[in-house]
């Protein structure tokens, strides 16, 4: 099911992206202690659009998850230390 792009990057700052600037809106993950990963994926600026399918699967894949994974993170059933910690059992980060 589509999500609305203001929605999607607002669940990810929630979990602990931060936003870059330029053409297109990447999201970088940083840790609770504050470390920058290499955990990253990116949406396009442009107002309120859907976010399609096959592009939310794309952003799973960049946030390491599978699909249904990633969607828990956006829906929030999933929180941030969960996440951290698949981060760290697939050894990406410490």
């Amino acid at each position: 099911m589509p999500r609305k792009s203001r929605d999607v990057a607002a669940s990810l700052r929630r979990k602990g992206f931060v936003a870059g600037s330029g053409d297109h809106a990447f999201f970088t993950y940083v840790t609770e202690t504050g470390l920058r990963t290499a955990v990253l994926t990116k949406i396009s600026h442009g107002g309120n659009h859907d976010i399609s399918d096959g592009l939310m699967s794309q952003m799973a894949r960049q946030c390491k998850l599978p699909r249904a994974r990633f969607l828990d993170l956006i829906d929030c059933p999933m929180s941030r230390a969960a996440y951290e910690n698949e981060l760290r059992q697939q050894g990406i980060i410490d």
